[in-house]
């Protein structure tokens, strides 16, 4: 069908505006990971109105996603059938093509696909659930912390407070010191006990031969997760790892998909047991479920990345997800900026589907302050 089909004359809903901001919140103590330090993280809020509704979606990304919002997919998205997610997000695609379209440009076409879905949802009066299609009627999280820069008493604190709540599963973050990690996975196994899953993230820290040794002395502690042991870039190390790591221990990858082909390439690697995904990175719910097409196709379950009060309805209508991610910045922030986000019971989330949309409203004045 032509594009201008799917334009304002022929749509009972047309985009009437559509809205961006940053907002940079400092960490509440210094962070890094095994190759990444950080002491602040910056969302970027889309607000699309249509018919005296307003659709909410975000990203975790640099302010530049914000000008090419602003810039860019702003003014093309305004007059659009608001109804027309797939067309707009082809239409986003296509014009960002010249600017690269993973990374930045990804992640700013995700904050809108989200805002678009909330607004279908909100006027049509029902969830995003519903919108998209229900499978779960809820899913487990894992809680996500246990930043390398943490002492080990922060991260006993961190992780054996999830582990008290109910938490089924906690990870960690490894690869800044080698030689210490093994002794802090032991110190969080006997924070969490001998019941709740430990996982570990190396976000490609290691080399391959030295992810294999460690992976070894992780499993003694009973590690059933080893996340990015050496670069998602390198297929063949993961498949490698894969393929010899103790039995157990599943090995996963896909924070860092942007685009269907990424997760492909991951997937017909035989590079992961459990493929990632991350809609604030690979362009919003229609990326989303995309990969869950594909991990659906290869027969493996997905894991959502980060963000779990943006996933949580997508992830219910996944047909492969496996769980949510419950990461500490994240949480935080959401909590910080919207009402409405879900709470987290026995280790298990669920969608309150008594709101329309993600049924999320934004806390713009608490938010101002941290406006870029």
């Amino acid at each position: 069908m032509p594009e201008a089909a799917f334009r304002c004359a022929d749509s009972a809903a047309p985009i009437e505006r559509l809205d961006v901001g940053a907002y940079r919140v400092p960490t509440d103590r210094p962070e890094s990971d095994g190759t990444l330090e950080w002491d602040s993280t910056t969302i970027v809020i889309v607000e699309a109105a249509s018919a005296g509704r307003v659709g909410l979606g975000f990203t975790y990304c640099d302010r530049a996603a914000a000008v090419i919002i602003a810039e860019q997919l702003a003014p093309m998205l305004v007059g659009r059938d608001a109804f027309a997610i797939k067309a707009a997000w082809h239409a986003m695609s296509v014009k960002l093509r010249n600017l690269g379209r993973p990374g930045i440009a990804a992640a700013a076409i995700a904050a809108c696909d989200v805002a678009l879905h909330d607004l279908a949802a909100k006027l049509l009066d029902v969830p995003v659930l519903h919108l998209l299609g229900g499978r779960h009627r809820r899913l487990p999280v894992y809680g996500s912390g246990g930043f390398t820069s943490y002492s080990e008493d922060e991260l006993e604190e961190q992780l054996g407070d999830w582990a008290r709540n109910g938490f089924k599963a906690v990870k960690m973050k490894v690869g800044r010191q080698a030689e210490h990690d093994g002794a802090r996975v032991r110190r969080a196994r006997k924070a969490i006990g001998a019941d709740v899953e430990l996982f570990v993230d190396a976000n490609g820290a290691y080399g391959r031969k030295q992810a294999l040794a460690l992976a070894e002395e992780f499993a003694a502690c009973g590690v059933s997760w080893f996340e990015e042991p050496v670069s998602s870039d390198d297929r063949d190390g993961l498949r490698l790892i894969r393929d010899r790591a103790p039995a157990g221990m599943a090995i996963a990858a896909g924070e860092y998909g942007y685009t269907p082909s990424d997760f492909l390439a991951l997937l017909q690697a035989g590079a992961v047991d459990c493929l990632q995904a991350d809609a604030t990175r690979c362009a919003g719910f229609t990326g989303y479920l995309i990969a869950d097409s594909l991990a659906h196709a290869f027969k493996l379950p997905l894991s959502s990345h980060t963000a779990p009060a943006l996933h949580l309805q997508c992830c219910c209508a996944s047909l492969q997800t496996r769980h949510i991610e419950w990461f500490h910045d994240h949480v935080r922030i959401e909590a910080m900026f919207f009402d409405g986000v879900p709470e987290v019971t026995d280790g298990m989330l669920q969608p309150a589907l008594d709101r329309p949309g993600l049924g999320l409203s934004f806390k713009r004045r608490d938010a101002e302050i941290y406006r870029v």
